[in-house]
């Protein structure tokens, strides 16, 4: 434990640090409320415009959009705007001078830099979900409560979700030591979590010939599978599975991660020589 105690301590001050944009935070929550709005709009007109049998039912659906509204600051989209700029000002240097592991310094800072945004946000989009559109009529579009065990399984796949977007933003901050400008590998990545995770479009909506592949994915343990146990598509047999491949992802891309930072330091050039 002692060993953690740095860590813990850079994970704490980065968290404290990222709860002071609270207007950001605010902001935000109104733009995710729309673009809620929107998605169960338009698959509600899909919904009715169909008499075939749906992998899901509406009220599964639309609890599933706002569970990916209230936590889409964990996605792990973008690189640590701080990381990438002491790569390219060559202030990495002094990273490398801290008495401690620098990929768990950085992975400190990528777990604390998606939960503490995704704190500000998925209380009061929760609330406003599933107890403010009922009060305006719109009951059916409402965020729906898990069962107890739904709940707590939900709870206990976002924790390893967190530790997987964790070891994914890890390794985007890793490969801006390769690139010049991490515009690249950002696009690629936006692309790749919003189509593979199930963020725009549940994954159980796509053609049962895909559905191997995107299970095979890292990306539909950050949206789908946690969403799915909290609507009760994946049964609680079926939950010790979801967890384990979470976290043998989450294994792999940090031993990648780790292995890639070694190679990279012996070769990163900073300002001075």
């Amino acid at each position: 434990m002692r060993g953690m105690k740095p860590y813990l301590a850079i994970f704490s001050a980065r968290f404290r640090m990222m709860l002071q944009y609270r207007a950001a935070a605010i902001a935000g929550l109104w733009t995710q409320i729309f673009f809620g709005m929107v998605m169960i709009m338009t698959y509600e007109a899909f919904y009715h415009s169909t008499h075939q049998p749906e992998p899901m039912s509406f009220a599964q659906l639309a609890s599933y959009v706002w569970l990916g509204q209230a936590f889409l600051a964990l996605l792990p989209w973008n690189a640590d705007l701080e990381v990438t700029a002491m790569v390219r000002s060559g202030a990495v240097a002094y990273e490398l001078c801290r008495p401690i592991d620098l990929y768990n310094l950085w992975f400190m800072r990528a777990m604390a830099w998606r939960t503490a945004p995704t704190v500000l946000r998925v209380v009061p989009m929760t609330l406003l979900a599933m107890f403010g559109l009922p009060l305006i009529g719109l009951g059916a579009w409402r965020l729906h409560p898990p069962t107890p065990a739904g709940g707590a399984a939900f709870a206990g796949a976002m924790i390893c979700a967190v530790l997987l977007s964790s070891a994914i933003t890890t390794l985007l901050n890793i490969i801006l030591i390769w690139t010049i400008s991490a515009n690249g590998p950002v696009v690629m990545l936006i692309a790749l979590v919003t189509l593979f995770s199930g963020m725009v479009i549940p994954l159980p909506l796509f053609p049962d010939w895909s559905q191997p592949i995107l299970m095979a994915l890292p990306f539909a343990g950050l949206v789908d599978l946690p969403y799915r146990i909290y609507v009760g598509k994946i049964a609680p047999g079926g939950v010790p599975d979801v967890m384990l491949r979470q976290l043998l992802w989450t294994a792999a891309l940090v031993l990648l991660g780790r292995w890639l930072l070694k190679r990279g330091m012996r070769r990163v050039v900073v300002q001075g020589g």
